[in-house]
């Protein structure tokens, strides 16, 4: 068996084609909200100005400023994959860039979330993309590296196999097992949003939604 830093193990199974589509209408914030307001990337950036990412991760560990196990880990990839790219945070050098965004979409891969820097930045105006950094500095390419581990992006545990959702307000990853409960409660969060903006509309000064989180911490006097 190989030890930590070098491996190289199989990919999950791909999320159903069924509950990645229920997710292609599902906000983050109505995930976030459900999986206790505390998980979730931080400090990444949205390049893409269009396109939403759902998918399932593939994850790749990588040594600062090297992207050899990326380019192993494209030779893996399925349609539906979302590369998840551990670059521990550095910004020195770029893991990826526009050739292979090129190639993994070539493959299926639906989008990127790497915690380190890109470059080639306006090639991922349509393709889904976070990212810590641009910068035009290229990678190394002599490894260590790992696959399908688990990973930690933004301060986020991604897991291979997670189901990975991202938009305007940034990524929240979850487990395949789970999935549906998020979607249920993510649907009922956005039916409350809605109730809320109804009455909102109404124009009345007293709003009932407002009144119980005031009532509840004794200020509504």
């Amino acid at each position: 068996m190989s030890l930590p830093g070098s491996r190289i193990l199989a990919s999950p199974d791909l999320a159903p084609a069924s509950l990645i589509e229920a997710f292609a209408s599902v906000v983050t914030p109505h995930i976030s909200d459900n999986l206790g307001r505390h998980i979730g990337a931080r400090g990444l950036t949205r390049y893409n100005t269009t396109g939403k990412l759902v998918g399932t991760a593939l994850t790749i560990k990588t040594r600062p400023g090297d992207n050899l196990y990326i380019y192993k880990a494209l030779t893996l990839l399925e349609p539906g994959h979302v590369l998840v790219i551990d670059a521990q945070g550095d910004t020195n050098n770029a893991v990826i860039g526009e050739l292979i965004k090129l190639y993994a979409q070539q493959r299926g891969c639906v989008g990127f979330v790497v915690d380190g820097a890109i470059r080639d930045v306006d090639s991922f105006a349509s393709s889904p993309c976070y990212a810590r950094a641009v910068v035009h500095c290229g990678p190394y390419k002599t490894g260590p590296g790992e696959i399908n581990v688990p990973v930690s992006v933004g301060g986020m545990v991604v897991n291979p196999g997670d189901i990975i959702v991202g938009d305007e307000d940034g990524v929240v990853a979850f487990p395949q097992a789970v999935a549906q409960q998020v979607l249920a409660q993510a649907r009922a969060h956005e039916a409350h949003e809605e109730r809320v903006k109804a009455e909102i509309a109404t124009g009345a000064i007293d709003q009932s939604w407002l009144d119980k989180v005031l009532e509840k911490a004794g200020l509504a006097n």
